[in-house]
Formats: structure tokens, sequence, C-alpha cells
């Protein structure tokens, strides 16, 4: 039966790929996004449709809008998510608004939630595993971050956030669920962004050097888009309230390995260089344990990591000069 779905962060890169699932699957979407790092360009061809709405809005302060008179579910994808120091659109660049949209706006999505009787969930990630000191990272396992570090606006506003979604869970009965996301890539990423898939291929693409943070022995798991959207849907079609669920592909690989993946994928002919320190409180290992979504709610990664790459390879060939 078609629901009504509010998506926060629908114009950004996953957010906009789950409002193309939604709809397809005959659904009304509100797709809600203040453009810091998203972008209308992602939703242009669902703006003319009668079951699909944009509303540009910082979910951080409370929503209201009306056209709005019935939600049944909503997910919470706002918030910037670009580690790299150098790029405008990482929350390094955006420090206060990644601490407000994961914590005042997480809790402002719950009672927006509880009001509409809806179901919730809500999209962590990762990085609150900080620096793992034990691979592959479960659900169980607590972390180990900074809480005063460069990196600790998004590690912990995204800690505190499951704090809330949790707290809301047990003491006011919301339907809420935690999906961890793990590195996603694919197209619509921001081609002006910093992260690792990012950053290769444009250097591949373009001849330039590809550069690499520290020795490039740090391990990362690579998850396409196409799966990461199976997951966040299946979380919340499946995933019973205060659940936790991390959403990323286990095929863990060296960040030089991955580099020379895509120059190869690329038939790039650039040099691989070393010329930088690893940045402050940077991971050194990140695999995930999917074990709980594979029995909980009958998902797995389907895309091997050459093929999702040569089709966001062509992306990137199509939209960079």
């Amino acid at each position: 039966m078609p629901k009504v779905v509010l998506v926060t962060g629908g114009a950004g890169f996953i957010g906009s790929h789950l409002c193309d699932r939604l709809m397809d699957n005959g659904n009304t979407v509100i797709c809600v996004d203040n453009l810091i790092t998203g972008s209308q360009k992602n939703i242009a061809q669902h703006l003319s449709r009668n079951n699909f709405l944009f509303i540009n809005h910082d979910v951080a302060k409370p929503f209201t809008n009306r056209k709005v008179t019935k939600i049944d579910e909503i997910f919470h994808l706002a918030s910037p998510a670009d580690p790299n120091v150098h790029s405008k659109f990482s929350y390094m660049a955006h420090p206060f608004e990644t601490m407000q949209v994961n914590t005042v706006g997480t809790w402002n999505l719950c009672e927006l939630a509880l009001k509409h009787s809806a179901k919730l969930s809500f999209a962590s990630t990762s990085e609150i595993y900080g620096d793992p000191e034990k691979s592959p990272q479960d659900e169980e396992y607590r972390g180990n971050v900074s809480p005063t570090g460069p990196r600790s606006v998004y590690d912990e506003a995204k800690r505190f956030g499951e704090t809330i979604v949790s707290a809301f869970v047990r003491e006011k009965k919301l339907n809420g669920r935690i999906t961890r996301i793990f590195n996603t890539y694919g197209s619509r990423m921001n081609i002006e962004e910093g992260r690792a898939v990012v950053h290769f291929v444009k250097q591949a693409l373009r001849g330039d050097p590809i550069t690499i943070y520290g020795n490039g022995k740090q391990t990362r798991s690579f998850c396409y888009i196409d799966d990461q959207v199976e997951g966040q849907l299946l979380a919340m079609e499946k995933g019973a309230a205060g659940e936790v669920f991390n959403i990323g592909n286990p095929d863990e690989r060296t960040i030089l390995d991955f580099a020379q993946l895509i120059c190869k994928l690329t038939k790039s002919t650039s040099a691989i260089t070393f010329s930088e320190e690893l940045p402050q409180d940077d991971p050194l290992q990140r695999k995930p344990d999917v074990q709980k979504a594979k029995t909980m709610l009958g998902w797995k990664p389907k895309v091997d990591i050459e093929a999702g790459l040569l089709k966001t390879i062509e992306y990137f060939k199509q939209n960079i000069s």
C-alpha cells in the first residue's frame, strides 16, 4: 500500500537515490533538504510530479508545512558526511550545522514521528566506531572515539543522535530504528567532495597523481548505492523498534589497493603518491559485520566493487570537466 514518506537530506547522494526507489514503489515523497551539501539536480526528475514535494528546510528547526497532513515514515539522512578537511562540503567546514542536524534535528524528527504515529529510521554512521579496536565491527561494539577531536563534531553528534532515538523508543514508544552506514559510493556523489572515491576517480580520469593520506595501509569497505538503499528500505520495513543495523559491504581493502583498482578500471597512467600524513583521528580499519542485517532483514550486498566502480566512473566521466 502506498505511503507518505518524509526523507531528510533527500537531495543528497544517498537520499536522492532513496527518493527514487520510494517513488518507483508508488509512494508520496516529501523531500526535505536545506541544500548545504545536497543539490536540486539530484531530484530534478521528480519536481514536477504530483506525489513529490520538495521543501527547503533545516530540520534543526521545527518542521511545519500546511501541505503535509500525514506522514507514515521518516528517513532521517540529513547531515554533511564528507570528512575531508579541505572540502567546503565536509562536516569540518560545517561543524555547528553537523552537530545540530544530528542532535536537535533528530530530536525534532522523533517528535514529528510521534505526532504522526510514523515509523522513523535514523541514518547513523560507521564513524561511531571511531578507530576500532576490533574487526569486523558488529552492532554491539561501542567504539573508540575521541569526544574532543576535529572529527567529533560528526562522530559524537551521530552517537548522541542514536542516544536520542533510543531514549524516544524506550520512554515514548517511538517506532524508531537506527542504521549505521558504511562508506557508500555511486552516481550523484558530489564531485566537489574530498571522499576517497571522488578524490581518486577524479585524479585518475584527469591523469593527475593520486594522492593517498599516510602509507595507504588503512582499510575501508565500500558499498554500492543500490545495495545501501535496499538496506535502508528493509531496515524500515522489517527492523523492529530499537534495533540497530550495520549497512555496508564487508569486502575490506587497503586504500592503496583501492587506488590501484581505480587506476586499472579507468585505464589511467596516474602515479600514486604518499605526500600527506593521516588526518587526526582518521580510522585505520573499517569492516562491517553485517550478519544481523542478513539474519533479521534478509539483506546482503550484491554488487561487487569492480561492477559498482565501473558505473561510478561512467558517471564521473559525464560530470567532470
